[in-house]
């Protein structure tokens, strides 16, 4: 992104900025400097000198900050806003699947479309647990998924929800690649789809 400020000036204009719009940003939802320690493994003492401008930010107090605030760095900073609303994902690839973020914000909601290359039948899936809740929506293909001890396949356009301290796996059911929405948050953040079993 393309930056407005230019000269030192300006940068130390923008610098100046960050502590007040750190405490406001803290105060508008309500928490105290000891709970955002808490959350960001900062000091207190360091939290108070940053919003009160005798201390400098640096781009990892800021990104702690920020995921803490679940808000963009730009917003801590005041970047210029940008027109463009669209998001370009990086694709990552991770065990033959591909993940497209769809998503620009730290922590919270976060909203995937992912790519299941064509599945393995014979193999027994490995089931994951943590905290969280997950949604999924068929875009194409056949998508196995394993909760707990059911055993479901999902069609285009069908969907799904659950809690992902239950034991869980889905995968391609199908000899092609599947597509699926995925969004993912912690625990609290709800839909309310639920699916129905394969028949």
């Amino acid at each position: 992104m393309l930056l407005e400020w230019q000269t030192m000036g300006d940068v130390d204009a923008v610098l100046d900025a960050v502590g007040p719009r750190l405490r406001d940003l803290r105060r508008d939802r309500g928490g105290t400097l000891g709970q955002l320690a808490d959350a960001t493994g900062i000091s207190v003492s360091t939290l108070s000198r940053l919003e009160s401008g005798q201390r400098r930010p640096t781009l990892e107090l800021l990104l702690l900050i920020a995921r803490a605030h679940q808000v963009p760095l730009d917003e801590l900073i005041g970047a210029p806003k940008t027109s463009d609303p669209r998001v370009r994902p990086q694709a990552i690839q991770r065990h033959g699947r591909t993940y497209l973020p769809l998503t620009r914000r730290p922590g919270g909601m976060q909203a995937y479309k992912i790519i299941l290359p064509p599945g393995h039948p014979e193999l027994e899936p490995e089931r994951q647990v943590h905290e969280g809740y997950e949604w999924l929506y068929v875009l194409s293909g056949r998508v196995r998924l394993v909760l707990g001890e059911r055993d479901l396949t999902l069609a285009p356009g069908e969907a799904a929800e659950f809690e992902t301290h239950v034991p869980h796996w889905f995968g391609n059911a199908g000899s092609s690649p599947a597509e699926v929405l995925s969004l993912f948050g912690p625990q609290g953040e709800r839909l309310h789809v639920r699916a129905k079993p394969a028949e």
